[in-house]
């Protein structure tokens, strides 16, 4: 049976993240979602709490946690401003763990301390504009000449790639081919490097707060050390890489679909319609209360899936499992809060407003909604 009890060491760290969302986090969540600013003041102290070395060694300048410790601490970000938590989750699970995962020696000694100390963000650069889903239609090309890689493409939709603190983008491109096949490798490419640009940022729905580029990479060298993992296993790799993202962003999404039932039941408590509060009235206090029952099912599927994954279990469509029905679970809470909200919850100054707008990403970004439904039936045989 899974165990789901915390200990008090990671009752004692989402404390503290929960008391930094309400304090920190929550008061300038309206403003920077407004004006569309990156929260930079958030960011630095996030770093200096240690957030985004939560799951790295401390010899590599971490926090010595693990993967699960970065999960709470995105579940409660998430509650407040999934921006925020996104930004976390990129710059860790994107930005950093490929280094961590497949760097070599001097690769982790040069980028882990300063990332894992939030000085630095790193960036995931997979998604391109005729790709999508499709990260094997990758159509950026990288070529080694005289010791130096050459990189030429494009990427889309790429967070934390056009900051003030991004230092590095690792990004996909074609090297070669074996068998009729493309070989795709992953590159480290250090900002700024010449003919690396990042476009204006993209006018989005939601995540407002999150910063997101195209790139264009224009006969861009970088050494040719900076391969990052074997030449030919970049495609693999960060197929693992989405794999381990997937319960990262099912963190979120269940902190985002909580987030929903605690404004919804602060607001059904004091809201009074026809002499009463509204929370006494069962079509409200009936739908709140599957809006929490998604939040339980979706919190114990990422939890399945952590647990699996730092055993050392296969984890694969469990990852998928976690990542199909919490993104639902946060779409459908968000929702329903704002239809608890009545007319308030259409406006951005509260926060289920801003769920609403955010939550939908949560069933596309990291593999959409039908990819995991792939991937699970693939497990199955199918």
């Amino acid at each position: 049976m899974l165990d789901t009890r915390l200990t008090d060491e990671q009752v004692a760290l989402r404390r503290t993240v929960e008391q930094f969302a309400r304090e920190v986090v929550a008061p300038v969540s309206y403003h920077h979602d407004r004006t569309r600013t990156f929260p930079y003041d958030v960011v630095r102290q996030m770093g200096e709490m240690g957030l985004f070395g939560l799951p790295f060694p401390e010899e590599l300048g971490g926090m010595g946690g693990d993967y699960f410790a970065l999960c709470l601490a995105l579940e409660e970000l998430a509650r407040v401003d999934q921006s925020v938590a996104i930004t976390l989750e990129a710059g860790v699970s994107l930005g950093a763990m490929p280094v961590y995962r497949f760097g070599t020696t001097e690769q982790r000694q040069q980028w882990l301390p300063q990332l894992a100390a939030g000085q630095a963000l790193g960036a995931f650069g997979l998604t391109e504009a005729g790709g999508g889903s499709d990260a094997g239609a990758t159509r950026t090309t990288a070529v080694l000449t005289d010791g130096q890689w050459v990189v030429n493409g494009s990427k889309a939709f790429i967070t934390n790639s056009g900051t003030d603190l991004t230092r590095l983008v690792t990004v996909t491109a074609v090297t070669g081919s074996v068998g009729g096949k493309k070989e795709i490798s992953a590159i480290l490419v250090p900002m700024p490097t010449p003919g690396f640009t990042a476009g204006p940022a993209y006018d989005k729905v939601g995540w407002n707060a999150s910063d997101t580029h195209p790139l264009t990479l224009e006969d861009v060298r970088v050494p040719e050390a900076n391969l990052l993992g074997e030449r030919g296993r970049g495609y693999a790799n960060f197929l693992q890489i989405l794999d381990e993202g997937r319960i990262a962003i099912s963190a979120l999404s269940v902190g985002a679909a909580q987030g929903c039932v605690d404004e919804s039941v602060a607001y059904a408590n004091q809201r009074e319609a026809f002499g009463r509060r509204i929370g006494h009235n069962q079509a409200i206090a009936f739908k709140i209360a599957r809006m929490e029952a998604r939040v339980h099912v979706a919190r114990t599927a990422y939890y399945d899936a952590a647990a699996r994954m730092l055993a050392g279990l296969p984890f694969k469509k469990s990852a998928a499992i976690a990542k199909l029905v919490s993104g639902e679970a946060a779409m459908d809470n968000a929702r329903d809060a704002t239809q608890v909200h009545g007319g308030y919850g259409f406006m951005n100054e509260f926060v289920v407003a801003r769920h609403y707008r955010d939550s939908k990403i949560l069933e596309i970004g990291e593999g959409t909604t039908e990819v995991q439904l792939m991937l699970i039936a693939r497990e199955l045989g199918l």
